[in-house]
């Protein structure tokens, strides 16, 4: 099924298709809708994932060439808690970030893919020593992929499987 998509490093033309599948996912799955505080890179893209150095933005596209996932990487680490945001400081940590998959589009391998080429270009930075995400585990499926993939850190939780943030890390590949 993989093979029917296209993963590709995202361009400007691609923004409107990956906007929308940021912002269905935060408003559907997450609930939460769009909070500029938490979210100010879906609206600005380019400004987030396009321009800086060291950040990529991915998309998969279905056959028609609309977007069906996106994923990014940007040099910041967690801000909260403290004692995390140390062990993860922004610069020369690699955050994970909007890994998502249009729900029509799940169950094909694109969010394992996705993973694979974004810690591939984490490691071809080179500057890079941790690789770092956070998930909602509101959403749909997030934990259980993100606990097979990736290293629990720390779960804030109040209660298991109540609302809250999980916070994992991930290998970065050895460059070769």
């Amino acid at each position: 099924m993989l093979a029917t998509y296209t993963l590709r490093t995202a361009e400007v033309a691609d923004v409107p298709g990956a906007r929308r599948v940021m912002l269905d996912t935060l408003y559907r799955d997450m609930r939460s809708g769009y909070v500029p505080r938490w979210h100010g890179d879906v609206i600005d893209i380019a400004g987030a994932y396009l321009e800086p150095p060291r950040h990529t933005l991915l998309v998969a596209t279905a056959p028609d060439g609309a977007v069906v996932a996106t994923g990014g990487v940007r040099s910041h680490g967690p801000s909260a808690p403290d004692w995390l945001a140390q062990r993860y400081p922004a610069g020369i940590t690699a955050q994970l970030c909007r890994v998502y998959v249009d729900p029509a589009h799940r169950r094909r391998g694109l969010a394992r893919a996705m993973v694979d080429r974004l810690l591939a270009f984490i490691a071809a930075d080179g500057g890079y020593t941790a690789a770092y995400l956070h998930t909602d585990p509101i959403s749909p499926g997030a934990e259980a992929f993100w606990t097979a993939h990736a290293r629990l850190v720390h779960d804030e939780r109040p209660t298991p499987h109540g609302p809250g943030t999980v916070h994992f890390e991930l290998e970065i590949p050895v460059r070769g």
